[in-house]
């Protein structure tokens, strides 16, 4: 295992404030609400609002399959994570364990092109937020916007760790109420009995009204699960959160816990609940948005406007919460030399400013490059970064094969997670996240030119990490 460096305060202190320091210099600043929320609010992404239509378009009712899949295999794969996040609380996550566990260069790669991802993200939302802003108040442009949501979440997270989980537990708790409300509301109108409603109330009818539950063919579902899998990035958030947290082991326990029920009412309910409400080649699910149509459909009235403030609120959780993510990952690959040192040191109240101040950098410089060439340098960034959520997944898996002898040597006792039939399902799903990178290839167009564009950047950064770490053992020599 490695060394970990000795961490000073940007401000030369080595005093405490009354919020408890955890080991690595951060603060154990959030609280188990907190993390209850972010744990809950994390599996719900800006994709489940806006990106759900084009998947029921392309796969009609066996959409359903396609978020079963993908849903399946985060549950294993937070299932893995969260046993070695229990055992091991790390603001460095599966970077850290990947460190601890495959090598230096494989906590390198994955750690960078984590952050990679995410700072690519915050320009997306940053843009998609300003977008519904500059519709409501159009004297300010859209760049002003993004500049100010990017700065007031900047400065949020700058305050202290509490601040962040404060934003985010009510951006997350408008999330988990919107969704809650849609699917009680949806499934009263399917079954008839919604007072007022402008539905018939078709009940089933509508999963096999319209050429069958399998409209375009069996094949459709593997279609899907490229449609939907990146909606599901953000649910291992927790993992990094929980190293500031009161009760590191507790959250994580409770979150890995709860994934398969988030997972089974968020996604396959509230998409259950689309389905049903209209047939799935409805044109207004497209045009729309699934979640609109649907509203529109029972008769709820400004269902847009609604559906754009609970669309602004995803956004800028994702935004508040990659943002955190990026700075977390940037910390602990200082912590362990894989960054600058810069990264590693943190504030007084516990907030490693130069990390976070290193990661919205880059991405303001994303979002200049969205508004300035967005068909070019900015494709090739969203391009390149668009499978890393399934090579994230990937590392987990083998992580956890080595990480569970480890763990079991040194310390039995934090075994408190266990992964299932280990290692039968962890070799099933490494087997599922390859079939799934290979569908992506094979299927062409956009998904193989994410695809092999993201293999060439961790090849890169793969490679810089081989040979950093050739360097160092040749210094060590002499």
């Amino acid at each position: 295992m490695n060394t970990q460096p000795t961490l000073t305060k940007d401000d030369g202190s080595t005093g405490t404030t009354g919020t408890p320091a955890s080991s690595d210099g951060l603060k154990a600043g959030l609280k188990n609400r907190h993390l209850s929320m972010i744990a809950i609010g994390g599996v719900i992404g800006a994709g489940l609002f806006v990106g759900s239509g084009s998947g029921i378009a392309a796969a009609g009712p066996a959409i359903l399959l396609s978020y079963a899949l993908v849903g399946t295999m985060v549950v294993f794969v937070m299932r893995m994570l969260g046993e070695m996040a229990a055992a091991r609380p790390s603001s460095g996550s599966f970077s850290a364990y990947a460190d601890q566990a495959l090598g230096r260069w494989a906590g390198f790669s994955i750690g960078w092109l984590y952050w990679f991802f995410w700072v690519v993200v915050l320009a997306v939302e940053a843009t998609a937020g300003a977008v519904i802003l500059e519709s409501w108040i159009p004297a300010v442009p859209q760049w002003a916007w993004a500049l100010i949501v990017m700065v007031v979440l900047t400065a949020t997270n700058l305050a202290s760790v509490a601040s962040y989980g404060e934003f985010e537990f009510w951006f997350a708790g408008i999330k988990v109420v919107a969704i809650g409300a849609f699917v009680v509301i949806g499934l009263l109108a399917v079954f008839g009995v919604l007072p007022g409603s402008d539905n018939p109330g078709a009940g089933f009818a509508h999963l096999t009204d319209a050429g069958g539950f399998f409209p375009m063919g069996a094949g459709a579902i593997l279609t899907g699960v490229l449609m939907v899998v990146f909606s599901f990035m953000g649910s291992e958030i927790v993992t990094l959160a929980a190293g500031e947290s009161e009760d590191p082991q507790r959250a994580v326990t409770k979150a890995t816990n709860s994934v398969i029920w988030r997972i089974g009412v968020f996604y396959l309910g509230s998409i259950f609940v689309v389905l049903t409400l209209l047939p799935w080649n409805d044109e207004s699910i497209v045009e729309k948005g699934s979640y609109v149509a649907a509203l529109d459909s029972i008769g709820i009235p400004h269902a847009g406007q609604v559906m754009n403030v609970i669309v602004l609120t995803a956004v800028l959780s994702c935004l508040n919460s990659g943002l955190y993510t990026a700075s977390r990952m940037a910390f602990s690959l200082g912590q362990r030399g894989d960054a600058p040192k810069a990264f590693a040191r943190t504030t007084a109240r516990g907030v490693p400013r130069a990390a976070i101040l290193g990661s919205v950098v880059f991405g303001f410089v994303a979002v200049f490059f969205n508004y300035k060439w967005p068909d070019t340098v900015f494709a090739f960034l969203l391009n390149s970064s668009g499978a890393v959520a399934l090579f994230v997944w990937l590392v987990i898996c083998v992580t956890q094969l080595r990480m569970r002898g480890i763990i079991l040597r040194e310390s039995p006792e934090k075994l408190v997670v266990r992964m299932w039939l280990f290692p039968y399902l962890t070799w099933a799903t490494i087997g599922m996240i390859v079939f799934v990178l290979g569908y992506m290839i094979y299927d062409g167009g956009g998904a193989r030119e994410q695809v092999v564009l993201s293999l060439l950047v961790a090849a890169l950064v793969v490679a810089v990490a081989l040979a950093r770490e050739r360097i160092g053992k040749s210094s060590a020599k002499l």
